[in-house]
């Protein structure tokens, strides 16, 4: 029997243990240390979580050898940051000397960049790292006999220069030797390029790989030279399709992200190709028109982002050639050539709208053509094609996000096909007309094509207000103009030349690597007439709460859990002691004990100490959480505070009873570090209003334009209308059926239930109601929980109306359907809901109607079905 891949002998025990299970491993300082503007994703926790578990929890691990693990996570996904947080961890675990090797020196600039120059934008780190009661330092070092004890010491080298300097030594070069006697961190990016002696069938000239396989050689020479060696991995790209390569690493792989699961998460750009029977560049000058058009569209909602264009030859020579072409004809621009593309009878609908745009703007298409001069000038234009490029365009390219970098557009080759970090790129014109595809397989250009387009894709955070998430797509469901408007701030578009043979191998590409959907396409969502004449859509009204500001004014005290913790600290010894071989030293153990102190007995001057040392504990941050809080000797001394908060140490017995102030000062700091993060986890940033707030059903609901996507490994419904047979059993003619608000259903196989189990009901609503209709939510309102602000959008509401000579009834009830998969991870939902039908306040409308509001628990089939039945049976009985 096939032994089960690492990553998912992980993903098992999560179904067991719960979902939070790995994001409950990881310690407060990884996030406390990295820059707060890198707020970590779910996904991000889990990284850190499953790797953390593994190193010390995960009882098959290897023992007593170094060892080798591999992140397979999407272009995009934050691999950078991962590192960052895993230098962290271990250096808490006790490394000091950390050595990232890559293919590219260009991908080597960007990281340091990214881990030194803390005035960089992307730099990883927080500006004062603080481990326990340690500051530390992160340093590039050439060697690690300059390498400092208590800094995070890092040697940057490409996987070339690193075998050339081992194999060659110089003065102050790093040496084998220097690996012998030190437990060393190797860090791996762009892994994929260390695995060519893997890869028995790997294409390349003998001398070509001659070379790369001793590089590899290289790698584990140095790997296997200290039992406590870590070798850690990083790539979006690896072929477990190879059994040397799936063999290799059987049991390597803690976290698999692919592009694929990316992008449904909605952290990419949606992708469009735009073919064009046009020549180079008109087709170059249709991208700029789609570029100014979502630079305003982004300036019009007061965001700064200037979106950047990616022109891409073939060879070095046609790049050339293009640009000085691209020249020329940028400084003769004119109105009437932006005309002409105008009148193009087959201008694609995108292009339509941005003139549309234009002309709805005042804006003429002389003026257009003046900016384009301007923004496209030869000043605010970059080449990028030989690796001998300057310094100054090296980091030109990798800043292009800055608010005083002003180049628009990128002339490149194939130099920015790897470790290029940009998210403003919006636009790649691809400006050749060639093919590789074999047996109809797309060739290893298509695919390098799809992996930059990917690169291309990642997304470029903005957000309109806080409710909206920041590094995620908020527009695949489109209602009001406006949002329609903001679609485009959210998609990549690769501009072709009309050749269907390509496009479709360039598909294929796509959804071999991720980024597009296996079936992705747009529906409407079209109101039934019938309901848009109903009472309910035209008079009636839909109740939702909002989110405010939590200003924390009863908080007076610590939280109760944080107070009634028992903390643990384990004294270090210090103990040393010789023997001789074959000596009995059974009577030279050390006895250890326990013994439980109060912090505050320790005395203020101490306790003081150890809030000065962790700047959480500042006074000014302190009073963010305690607001009542007047000093710092109250929140010592105070049973509110930390009178109560007990500790228990572990250390030798004679030296429990003798503590000396460095031991209450080390003890004091530990605890303090620990019940930062039970305040900080604690913290409540929002609540969610009790009182409800009443807007007609007309202005919330509405018809919507979705992008539906079927993907394999996805709910085999989800995707699939109602109304199609493919629906099999789930098939519903929802046409034809007035209680149901929408012409159909494309959600989950849950949500799909849920509908048909409506359907079966509804004869038994239908006597004690006037108007009964069920409304799929598709992101027509959001609720926020009560207890901490946080916001979701229900599935579905359901309106029941019951008339009445003095006052007509009106019920909303808010209902959603659950996955098993997803029954514990959004119980705080369901909670929410069901508190919700009794601690709500309505602000009434109308004297002659009355609203009432419900919240039902999760409809889930399988496991759920008894309980939400019970529940709904109380609303059939009203």
């Amino acid at each position: 029997m096939e032994e089960e891949l690492l990553y998912k002998d992980l993903q098992t025990y999560k179904k067991f243990a719960g979902e939070d299970v790995y994001k409950k491993q990881v310690p407060s300082y990884i996030p406390n240390n990295l820059a707060p503007m890198f707020q970590l994703r779910p996904y991000q926790q889990e990284a850190f979580g499953r790797y953390i578990y593994y190193l010390n929890k995960y009882d098959n691990r290897p023992k007593g050898q170094p060892l080798q693990n591999l992140f397979h996570m999407a272009t995009g996904s934050g691999k950078t940051l991962i590192m960052a947080g895993l230098l962290l961890f271990l250096y808490e675990e006790g490394y000091r000397n950390f050595l990232f090797f890559v293919d590219s020196s260009n991908i080597i600039n960007k990281t340091r960049e990214n881990f030194l120059n803390n005035a960089s934008n992307k730099y990883l780190f927080a500006d004062d790292i603080q481990i326990g009661e340690k500051r530390v330092r992160v340093r590039e070092v050439d060697n690690f006999s300059s390498s400092h004890p208590d800094d995070i010491n890092i040697i940057f080298t490409t996987i070339q220069g690193l075998h050339s300097r081992l194999n060659t030594p110089r003065e102050n070069s790093v040496t084998y030797e220097d690996f012998e006697d030190e437990k060393v961190v190797l860090i791996s990016d762009e892994a994929h390029h260390i695995n060519a002696e893997t890869k028995k069938g790997y294409k390349l000239l003998e001398a070509e790989k001659e070379n790369i396989t001793s590089w590899e050689q290289t790698v584990f020479k140095i790997f296997n030279s200290h039992d406590e060696n870590i070798l850690l991995e990083f790539t979006a790209t690896i072929d477990l399709g190879n059994p040397d390569i799936k063999k290799k690493y059987q049991d390597k792989i803690i976290m698999d992200y692919p592009l694929k699961e990316f992008r449904k998460d909605g952290y990419s750009k949606e992708v469009k190709v735009l073919q064009a029977d046009l020549e180079k560049f008109e087709r170059a000058i249709q991208a700029i028109i789609l570029s100014q058009y979502r630079r305003k569209v982004f300036a019009d909602h007061q965001i700064l982002i200037k979106p950047v264009i990616l022109f891409k030859s073939r060879i070095i020579k046609d790049s050339e050639a293009f640009y000085e072409k691209f020249k020329t004809e940028i400084k003769d621009l004119s109105g009437n050539d932006l005309q002409q593309v105008k009148n193009n009878p087959s201008l694609d609908p995108i292009l339509k709208e941005a003139f549309q745009y234009f002309e709805d703007k005042s804006i003429s298409l002389e003026n257009l053509a003046q900016e384009i001069r301007e923004e496209f000038s030869e000043d605010k234009c970059l080449t990028i094609n030989s690796k001998s490029e300057s310094e100054e365009k090296q980091i030109a390219v990798n800043t292009l996000e800055d608010d005083d970098n002003e180049y628009r557009g990128i002339f490149a080759v194939d130099k920015l096909n790897e470790g290029w970090d940009v998210l403003n790129l919006f636009d790649i014109v691809r400006l050749y007309n060639t093919r590789d595809a074999k047996s109809g397989r797309p060739g290893k250009t298509t695919m390098s094509e799809a992996q930059l387009i990917g690169r291309g894709a990642r997304y470029c955070p903005f957000q309109l207000n806080e409710e909206q998430p920041l590094y995620q797509r908020k527009y695949d469901i489109v209602g009001d103009e406006e949002e329609y408007e903001l679609k485009i701030c959210e998609e990549l578009y690769y501009h072709s030349a009309h050749n269907p043979r390509y496009i479709d191998e360039l598909n294929t590409a796509l959804e071999e690597v991720g980024i597009k959907a296996k079936r992705n396409y747009q529906v409407s969502l079209n109101l039934k007439p019938s309901f848009k004449q109903s009472p309910t859509y035209k008079k009636g009204y839909i109740y939702t709460n909002q989110k405010k500001k939590y200003k924390r004014e009863d908080i007076k005290s610590l939280d109760e859990h944080a107070q009634n913790h028992l903390y643990k600290v384990k004294l270090r010894t210090g103990y040393m002691v010789t023997t001789t071989i074959y000596e009995d030293t059974s009577g030279k153990q050390l006895k250890t004990a326990r013994q439980n102190y109060k912090i505050a007995d320790f005395g203020e001057r101490i306790v003081k100490k150890a809030l000065n040392r962790l700047q959480f504990y500042y006074f000014s941050n302190l009073k963010n959480y305690f607001p009542h809080l007047t000093s710092h000797t109250e929140f010592i001394n105070s049973e509110d505070y930390l009178a109560r908060v007990e500790v228990e140490v572990t250390g030798v017995e004679d030296r429990l009873n003798n503590l000396s102030p460095t031991d209450k000062l080390d003890i004091t700091v530990q605890v303090l570090d620990e019940l930062a993060s039970k305040i900080k986890s604690g913290t409540v940033e929002y609540k969610g209003t009790k009182d409800f707030q009443g807007e007609l059903v007309s202005e919330v609901i509405s018809d919507k334009e979705i992008s539906v996507a079927k993907d394999e490994g996805d709910d085999r419904y989800k995707g699939i209308p109602q109304t199609d047979p493919q629906s099999e059993d789930l098939m519903i003619p929802l046409g034809e059926k007035e209680w149901y608000a929408f012409n159909d259903n494309f959600g989950t196989s849950e949500e799909k239930k849920f509908v048909k189990y409506i359907d079966k009901v509804y004869e038994k609503l239908e006597p004690s109601f006037d108007e009964i209709y069920l409304v799929r939510n598709e992101s027509h309102f959001t609720i926020y929980n009560f207890e901490d602000g946080k916001g979701f959008e229900p599935d579905f509401v359901l309106f029941l109306k019951k008339e009445d000579p003095e006052k007509s009834l009106h019920y909303q009830i808010f209902i959603e359907p659950k996955g098993d998969h997803l029954l514990e991870h959004d119980e705080w939902k369901e909670e929410f809901l069901e508190e919700l039908k009794d601690d709500y306040d309505l602000i009434p409308v109308w004297r002659d109607k009355e609203y009432i509001l419900w919240g039902l628990p999760f409809y889930n089939e399988n496991k759920r079905r008894r309980e939400f039945e019970k529940e709904f049976e109380k609303i059939i009985s009203v």
